[in-house]
């Protein structure tokens, strides 16, 4: 039960930092970004599986490997943002979390525009002349 080790781990972080957090706040900021990338960590294994079995299942279907790598890339940076605008909101800092999260999404569109491009086709490629 993988749950319960990180639901463990969330509450012990939590009832430390609640206690470091009068005394010293910056350990208890500290000990808040690395709780957080400890349970980061501890869901790679199981992002790595997943993006392993959805590569299979493209392989199979005959599609372009350049698309899901595109799609991969696209998940990557909205986990990636949200996870450090999270640890910047903890830190009190939400006008730098807003900034992380337009990154991450300008990012993901830049990212996004081939693909479109290439639904457009397809769509006026079916439309009749």
């Amino acid at each position: 039960m993988e749950i319960i080790q990180v639901v463990g781990i969330g509450l012990l972080s939590t009832v430390l930092i609640l206690v470091l957090k009068e005394q010293k706040p910056m350990f208890a900021f500290l000990l808040t970004t690395a709780a957080g990338i400890l349970i980061f960590l501890f869901l790679i294994g199981k992002i790595g599986t997943i993006l392993g079995t959805l590569e299979r299942v493209a392989e199979s279907s005959g599609m372009e490997m350049i698309y899901l790598k595109t799609v991969f890339k696209i998940i990557g940076i909205s986990y990636i943002a949200e996870f450090g605008a999270q640890i910047v909101r903890d830190a009190g800092q939400e006008s730098i979390a807003s900034k992380i999260e337009l990154t991450g999404k300008v990012l993901i569109m830049v990212l996004a525009v081939p693909i479109i491009s290439i639904i457009i086709e397809t769509v006026m490629k079916l439309l009749p002349a």
